[in-house]
């Protein structure tokens, strides 16, 4: 919302101010401890890849569930520690304002969903169909081999094919996806 992205801007303006990072072209150049946090993240990057390549590569990891475990219990582990106060996220578990002020859900009105929903129908009107046809075609035909699937993508969005028509393609060719359920 509106009043969302104006807290985010006030709390970047304050920090500006506040720290005078402004004031300087690089407020941390030459930082040593930066470079060792470089370094450390580099290592931990390197050590998962590695990881991965173990397991046979990214599609092996996919298909046996790697992935949706390491999310998982890294969304585990993230709320535990803020539950114990181990990670500090201000405004969530320190510095609360005792608003307890939800941010309001954006609502889209009838007459926006009405005007939308006409544009679309007169694109549909107004485009080329048998070009739309053959462009998503030409996507399932990309989707079925090994071929990178952006440029027939684009050629969609080209011939104004709508977001639907691309997504009920490529579930013609791969399904729906039905994330493996994990313990």
């Amino acid at each position: 919302t509106e009043r969302a992205a104006q807290i985010a801007l006030r709390t970047q303006q304050v920090l500006a101010h506040e720290t005078g990072v402004t004031n300087t072209i690089d407020p941390l150049g030459g930082s040593y401890f930066v470079e060792q946090l470089t370094d450390e993240m580099e290592r931990g990057a390197q050590r998962y890849f590695d990881e991965i390549d173990a397991q046979g590569g990214v599609l092996r990891c996919i298909e046996n569930g790697f992935f949706q475990r390491e999310i998982a219990d890294a969304a585990f582990e993230f709320e535990r520690k803020l539950e114990a106060n181990e990670r500090i996220i201000v405004g969530v578990n320190a510095y609360k304002d005792g608003e307890g002020g939800e941010v309001p859900t954006l609502r889209i009105g009838p007459e926006t969903e009405q005007g939308q929903v006409r544009r679309v129908k007169a694109v549909k009107a107004r485009r080329d169909n048998t070009s739309v046809t053959n462009r998503l075609e030409e996507l399932k035909t990309a989707a079925r081999g090994r071929d990178n699937l952006m440029p027939p993508l684009l050629n969609c969005v080209k011939a104004y094919a709508t977001e639907g028509e691309i997504m009920a393609a490529l579930k013609e060719v791969f399904g729906i996806y039905r994330e493996p359920i994990l313990f």
